[in-house]
């Protein structure tokens, strides 16, 4: 059974001395707007549910290389073992979503040209679950510190080589939040189940546990607060921007929902 009522959602967290999300294109600066609002990207905050469900032993199909559980070398080898030439593309449609939460719930495209054994697969598969861009409440202050190290990466150890210089950056302080939505209506296509609702709901709350690297110390990252909305039914009451919009959340963290009539909304502590 697929998901029955629309959701929506939002998590509120903190950070202090840690760099949430570097940007590659700016030398892994935390990202930030011109405004100095700062950011952490859809993609960023999937990665991280991605990997809070693989430690609930959900198959997942975009693993990252650091944290994988299988001995695939890339996404294609993984889908190859799903995904047959000769099946119909509704039946590998099907066979993915089933194989794979991420799949059902994020959605993928599929493009795998053919060899000259078989036939090339081309699938998309649009997901039930949209998560926004994490904003930060109030401007925030980046710090960056020059680094050395102390031994020569390269070379007879009898001088420093040209690695031993390097930068490191953080954000001193900030609260931040993102929102999402679930679609009953994607989710009928994808057999995105309340079941999988619930598995995501559980994790949200300790989404930066077991997280830590040196970027983000543990305990630099907090979810403070989940707010989830369960709608009467798939189209919902309210569309998601009115929902969204009627949470308020303070620069220190504090937050207040607007009461929207016969919506109420679940407000779970961070882990």
């Amino acid at each position: 059974m697929s998901l029955a009522n629309k959701i929506d959602f939002a998590v509120v967290f903190s950070v202090k001395n840690a760099n949430p999300n570097g940007d590659p294109l700016n030398g892994n600066r935390p990202r930030a707007n011109y405004d100095r609002i700062g950011e952490v990207s859809d993609v960023c905050v999937k990665r991280k549910i991605r990997n809070r469900l693989m430690e609930e032993k959900k198959n997942i199909f975009v693993q990252s290389d650091d944290n994988k559980v299988d001995d695939f070398n890339s996404l294609r080898e993984r889908a190859e073992t799903v995904l047959k030439s000769d099946k119909s593309p509704q039946e590998n449609f099907d066979a993915v979503c089933k194989e794979w939460f991420d799949v059902r719930a994020f959605g993928q495209v599929f493009a795998y040209g053919g060899d000259k054994k078989g036939a090339g697969i081309s699938i998309g598969v649009r997901g039930p679950v949209s998560v926004h861009t994490a904003f930060s409440l109030s401007p925030v202050n980046i710090t960056s510190t020059q680094i050395t190290k102390s031994v020569s990466g390269e070379g007879d150890g009898t001088k420093k080589s040209s690695d031993t210089m390097g930068m490191k950056h953080r954000v001193d302080e900030g609260v931040y939040v993102f929102y999402g939505s679930m679609n009953p209506q994607l989710a009928t296509k994808t057999l995105f189940s309340d079941d999988d609702a619930e598995a995501i709901k559980n994790i949200l709350p300790r989404l930066f546990e077991n997280d830590a690297s040196s970027a983000r110390p543990e305990g630099s990252m907090e979810v403070l607060k989940v707010i989830w909305w369960r709608h009467d039914g798939p189209h919902g009451q309210y569309s998601s921007a009115k929902v969204h919009r009627s949470l308020k959340v303070s620069a220190d963290g504090s937050l207040q929902v607007e009461p929207l009539d016969g919506l109420e909304p679940e407000i779970i502590d961070g882990f």
